[in-house]
């Protein structure tokens, strides 16, 4: 319980801006005085908070301000994608201290890959001076499915030979740090609720645009996960009933009639896009922005294929947030920023016509208060939420 309290108190300094006294903190946590005062004591010990100086100017003694220790703890990060590999160093209040990105390592060599990887960490490490005994740990964002409990990759889409690979205990032998792996879309909901200010509070969804797509989902903000760690996924879900057949036997799924190969595809067979055909991560990934940039640009028949893919994932996020009945929906991942102005003109009013719930609450549609990298930052918030976050599984007691 204490140590649950404790988290509790960090979470609540975490989520606000200027900082708490410690009078603020009774009042926010419901602890009483004396506990709060212990508690404060042993995350100043840890390094993990500072006190920043006072504030006051009615009667009475000033208060003294409690705010994270940004140098207190880092985590390392890596998003795993078919096309791109992304490392952060990320410090306690959720800010990249240093950033890099590779081209992913072609072929079938997952081993290959990890070592790549594994000598990227250490430069990165290097080059961004931090102490490595304040790195807490190493997260690793990777393309579900996934094998939550044993961190194993199983059969990614565009990384083949990739099923059943044993990522993170390979990483683990590899690096030295204490290794967490969860799905992209998972990891970016967490960055969203660690470093994305305030569309990361709450309840809401996070979906990810990549090369499938996928959601996370938070509630009352709490990350949820679901039995074996593979919760949102969403590419099975009918939202053109006389759409494309998909590998499933039905017919209009999300994986069948709007990811961004589907589209390319859609552009190569118009003629829009030029060229051989795209068949690599890659070149799906640079296919697309030349058609989002033809879109743009006022290519009519360009912009008809982002405008009824706008559609059909508004019908796929109308099916979760009426299930769910959350307060916002939160757009982000590597294909994001090609979509962000289709999708967030299209999307909003959709969404709010097939809401159930919408003569009682509006529900919010933005871009991700990250960036670019929210894979990357949320497989290393993993480590911080991990660590450090309130979860009802530290209350648990063991027989």
């Amino acid at each position: 319980m204490g140590d649950f309290n404790l988290t509790v108190i960090l979470d609540a300094i975490r989520r606000t801006s200027g900082g708490l006294s410690r009078v603020e903190l009774a009042q926010i946590v419901g602890l009483s005085p004396q506990t709060i005062s212990n508690i404060s004591r042993r995350l100043l010990d840890q390094n993990l908070i500072v006190e920043a100086g006072k504030e006051g100017s009615g009667p009475g003694k000033p208060r003294t301000i409690l705010r994270l220790n940004p140098g207190g703890m880092y985590a390392l990060g890596v998003h795993l994608d078919p096309a791109v590999t992304t490392f952060v160093v990320l410090d306690l209040v959720g800010a990249v201290v240093r950033h890099s990105r590779i081209k992913t390592p072609g072929g079938n060599d997952p081993a290959a890959v990890i070592a790549t990887i594994a000598a990227e960490i250490g430069q990165l490490v290097e080059e961004s001076g931090v102490d490595r005994s304040r790195i807490a740990g190493l997260g690793v964002a990777a393309p579900g499915p996934i094998d939550l409990d044993n961190g194993t990759v199983v059969d990614p889409p565009l990384l083949p030979g990739w099923d059943r690979v044993e990522l993170r205990d390979a990483l683990a032998r590899a690096t030295g740090y204490s290794v967490l792996v969860d799905k992209d879309v998972t990891s970016a909901a967490v960055a969203e609720t660690w470093a994305g200010g305030p569309s990361g509070a709450g309840s809401f969804i996070f979906m990810y645009m990549g090369t499938g797509i996928g959601c996370g989902i938070v509630l009352n903000d709490e990350v949820v996960r679901g039995t074996s760690g593979n919760a949102g996924e969403i590419g099975h879900i009918i939202v053109d009933p006389d759409g494309p057949p998909c590998d499933c036997g039905q017919r209009g799924c999300v994986k069948s009639s709007c990811i961004p190969q589907v589209l390319v595809a859609e552009a190569e067979a118009a003629g829009i896009l030029e060229g051989p055909p795209a068949s690599s991560a890659a070149e799906i990934q640079q296919s697309f922005a030349d058609l989002c940039a033809r879109a743009y640009a006022g290519d009519e028949r360009a912009a008809a294929i982002l405008d009824r893919s706008a559609v059909l994932v508004a019908r796929a996020v109308s099916v979760v947030t009426n299930t769910l009945d959350v307060e916002r929906v939160v757009f982000g991942g590597p294909f994001w920023t090609c979509l962000a102005g289709c999708y967030l003109e299209r999307i909003p009013p959709l969404l709010d016509a097939n809401s159930a719930a919408r003569l009682i609450h509006p529900i919010e549609v933005v871009g991700t208060g990250v960036g670019e990298d929210v894979g990357a930052i949320g497989a290393a918030s993993l480590v911080l939420e991990h660590t450090l976050a309130p979860r009802a599984q530290r209350l648990l007691l063991e027989s």
